[in-house]
């Protein structure tokens, strides 16, 4: 089980890949140890990591659970049309490699209070196994809907179903099965329905349970929105440590501002999706673009991911914490 702190996000570390295996299709599962005589930090299930899966190339993976022997596991599928880090990873990456990571972090996490329903395609049964773990940890009522192309493509389908016939539903395409995320989601209930998997159906899920409560439904979205890094209106960013002033042009980022002005910020993806920049926003409203915060943690302004988000329209003017 795993416990403690899921948020904080601990510094940049190496790890020694002591597993790999192939558990479906084109996914294998890498188990990583500590290098040194220091336990790898806890986690919550939701949590990622960022993996440096070739120089100069960082990817984000869910952690899917942490071994009897204290190793992460995490689980990667071979995407020959994604943008190298997954190949980089299949082809590259072997036991006794040593890996540079970053994290854990957590934006999508797991209510034990609750009952949950979780829904899960393909790859996106990686945070949701840590979840099921926990849920029967601490007797949640849950049920999962899982669906792929084949179960020979599907991570975790066959365990999951022998361990959970009654609450497991795999749905195969090649044996007919149809998720009807629709009918599913009809009725509002008292629970969390927890998703993750290809945007078309997270898109889904959220839409067909748009009358449910706030806060009713969770997801985990790895892929960058499609106007993230869209140019904008200039504006200026005030820096609070140093109370510096700079310009933010329509074309460039406030991380890029900040870094050209050797502010110390940590930052992976640069495209909204991973978490690492997260930067307290003291005044001022701002256009989110990231896929990280949910729709009510935006609309408090709190906090922005100075990668890929900008100063609302008509807003001359932001002040971060930095």
């Amino acid at each position: 089980m795993n416990g403690g702190i899921s948020n904080g996000a601990a510094g940049r570390f190496r790890v020694r890949v002591a597993r790999r295996a192939a558990v479906a299709r084109d996914v294998v599962v890498l188990d990583l140890a500590p290098t040194g005589g220091t336990p790898l930090p806890t986690w919550e299930p939701g949590a990622h990591i960022d993996v440096e899966v070739a120089p100069g190339t960082e990817r984000q993976y869910s952690l899917v659970a942490t071994t009897p022997v204290g190793h992460w596991r995490v689980a990667v599928l071979r995407e020959p049309d994604g943008r190298g880090g997954s190949v980089a990873v299949h082809e590259r990456v072997d036991v006794g490699d040593e890996l540079v990571v970053g994290g854990p972090r957590n934006h999508f996490g797991f209510d034990p209070a609750r009952p949950a329903v979780f829904v899960a395609g393909g790859i996106g049964i990686t945070p949701i196994a840590a979840m099921i773990e926990a849920a029967e940890a601490a007797r949640t009522p849950w049920e999962l809907h899982y669906a792929g192309r084949s179960r020979a493509d599907m991570a975790f389908a066959a365990d999951l179903a022998a361990a959970y016939p009654e609450r497991v539903s795999i749905l195969a395409a090649d044996e007919g099965g149809r998720l009807d995320v629709a009918a599913l989601l009809a009725a509002p209930r008292d629970a969390v329905v927890y998703c993750c998997g290809p945007t078309r159906l997270m898109d889904a899920v959220v839409a067909a349970a748009v009358h449910w409560p706030d806060g009713s439904v969770r997801v985990e979205r790895f892929a960058a929105l499609a106007d993230a890094t869209a140019p904008g209106d200039s504006f200026e960013v005030e820096f609070a440590l140093t109370g510096e002033t700079f310009t933010v042009p329509a074309e460039r980022s406030v991380l890029a501002v900040a870094e050209d002005a050797g502010v110390f910020v940590l930052s992976s993806c640069r495209e909204g999706t991973c978490g690492t920049c997260e930067t307290p926003v003291l005044e001022g409203a701002v256009d989110h673009r990231d896929t990280v915060l949910s729709p009510a943690e935006q609309a408090e302004d709190r906090v922005m991911m100075i990668c890929v988000s900008r100063a609302a329209a008509g807003c001359p003017k932001l002040v971060l914490e930095l």
